[in-house]
């Protein structure tokens, strides 16, 4: 009986889980007049045809990939380089423990409080409504979270080996990009994921700062995709949602090794 229970529940789980995306598939290939069957009588792709003839959504991917990977690259250079040398201890500097309170600090502080300051600094340098303050706006989130991640990740990696490559000759900058980078890939892996979905998905930022529809990312032209009509069109609107999965699901697909080892990383303390 317990068993039959256990199996009945996970059952109910997974149902509910899978349930959301199925219905998003299922809006997205069936006509407007047939969305509240359960199981579509006709499949089409006028929604989908609609969605980057009508509503220029190629636009609105190619500029959140912009978006996200040019942060993903300052991101990723600048807080991989930042964990490393406060991980170390043979790099000792001053600043040391206001820099691991100012981490702390930006990681707390709810995205909105930076708000204010952000549209003062961008509205003097005048790049409002332009692909600049989205960037930007990533790149100081993520920063902090690349170094917060990857520090617990570089505490794992045994010194031993650094001490046996300085040992031999090896410099501090062929020590990282020789040794520790490749032992710390699973770690790479896993905090590009992550902040790339905080860059592809971020909303809060751009509908304050881009105000040109051609600047749009995803998010913002989702969310304006049935400002024009009275009538709500969810055919249109899961049609982008599923395009809007595609490139995020993709890099989880081809990187899922590296992601579970990596996001398991610094679970376990040796």
């Amino acid at each position: 009986m317990r068993k039959f229970a256990k199996i009945f529940v996970g059952i109910v789980i997974l149902f509910s889980s899978l349930f959301p995306i199925y219905w998003l598939c299922a809006m997205s290939l069936r006509p407007m007049d047939d969305m509240k069957s359960l199981l579509p009588s006709s499949i089409t792709l006028q929604h989908f045809t609609d969605l980057f003839t009508k509503k220029d959504f190629s636009r609105a991917l190619m500029n959140s990939l912009q978006v996200s990977l040019i942060s993903l690259m300052f991101s990723l250079l600048s807080g991989i380089c930042a964990a490393y040398v406060l991980n170390r201890q043979r790099f000792r500097f001053r600043a040391k423990r206001p820099f691991n309170v100012w981490v702390l600090v930006v990681r707390i502080l709810p995205p909105v409080a930076f708000t204010i300051p952000l549209y003062t600094m961008f509205n003097r340098m005048g790049v409002l409504n332009t692909k600049i303050p989205p960037v930007m706006s990533c790149i100081l989130i993520n920063i902090p979270f690349t170094i917060w991640f990857m520090i617990s990740f570089f505490q794992r990696l045994p010194e031993d080996i650094e001490k046996s490559a300085r040992i031999d000759g090896a410099s501090e900058w062929q020590l990282f990009t020789r040794i520790v980078l490749p032992l710390a890939a699973p770690g790479i892996a896993a905090v590009s994921m992550l902040s790339f979905l905080y860059a592809w998905n971020e909303y809060t930022y751009s509908i304050i700062f881009v105000q040109s529809p051609k600047n749009y990312t995803v998010p913002l032209t989702l969310a304006t995709l049935n400002s024009d009509d009275s009538a709500t069109n969810f055919g249109l609107v899961a049609a982008g949602g599923i395009m809007s999965v595609l490139p995020v699901l993709g890099f989880i697909v081809f990187a899922q090794n590296y992601l579970i080892a990596g996001l398991s990383g610094g679970a376990v303390k040796e």
